[in-house]
């Protein structure tokens, strides 16, 4: 029987195991020395409008896989923050330049893949690997969400509601981990949990730099060249 502090301690574990080394992705890297172009930026708000509603059909598949366990209500209260998020993206979109016809942008594999592999895991992923998987991805994610936020207000004058989108994402992840500790309850991680939990993660953190690797290859200049 493990105590919720265990399972957290099992939770960071795998967190620090999984989370990227080295600097952050070169977009991220480019607008916190003020260098990025907005366009960019637009680009990903209409490829996360795609990103969230899907992510949230997947969470609540999960929710409903295990409706009968505390973490099925943990799996729903994550689908009830991407709602939240998604009506977040509007001020962004619009901040960024991406007019209200543009949102509906073809979606780019790169940046679909995560949505893409977060659905497999809702159909065939062990659910409380799942769950550890995604406080650990998320993690990284938090921290670029925040330095983008921080870089939008700092060289960009973007007040709050343009950046509210980062802000949510970009809060520290900590809650989210004791809320999954205590939604996985006392079984804990399993050896055979844990190992699922680090491949999924793999996957989860590669399609997450995939992402990032995406945006920073548009076509064009969304680098200010004028600031290097």
């Amino acid at each position: 029987m493990a105590t919720d502090g265990q399972i957290v301690r099992q939770l960071r574990d795998i967190r620090t195991e999984l989370t990227p080394g080295g600097e952050p992705p070169a977009l991220v890297a480019a607008f916190a020395t003020g260098r990025g172009r907005l366009g960019v930026l637009a680009e990903l708000a209409a490829q996360q409008q795609r990103i969230i509603t899907s992510d949230r059909r997947s969470l609540l598949l999960l929710a409903t896989r295990c409706a009968d366990a505390p973490l099925g209500a943990w799996f729903a209260a994550l689908a009830d923050g991407e709602s939240a998020a998604l009506d977040t993206l509007p001020a962004l979109g619009s901040a960024c330049g991406l007019s209200a016809e543009a949102v509906a942008r073809p979606p780019m594999p790169g940046c679909q893949a995560y949505p893409a592999y977060l659905a497999w895991l809702a159909l065939n992923g062990r659910p409380v690997a799942v769950a550890a998987a995604l406080v650990a991805n998320f993690a990284a994610w938090g921290r670029y969400c925040a330095a983008l936020a921080e870089a939008l207000r700092r060289h960009h004058g973007f007040e709050d509601e343009a950046c509210a989108f980062f802000d949510f994402f970009g809060r520290p992840a900590t809650g989210l981990e004791r809320a999954a500790a205590e939604a996985i309850g006392a079984a804990g991680l399993t050896a055979p949990e844990t190992d699922a939990a680090r491949e999924y993660g793999r996957l989860l953190q590669a399609y997450e730099q995939l992402f990032w690797n995406t945006l920073a290859e548009l076509p064009g200049n969304w680098l200010d060249e004028r600031k290097v």
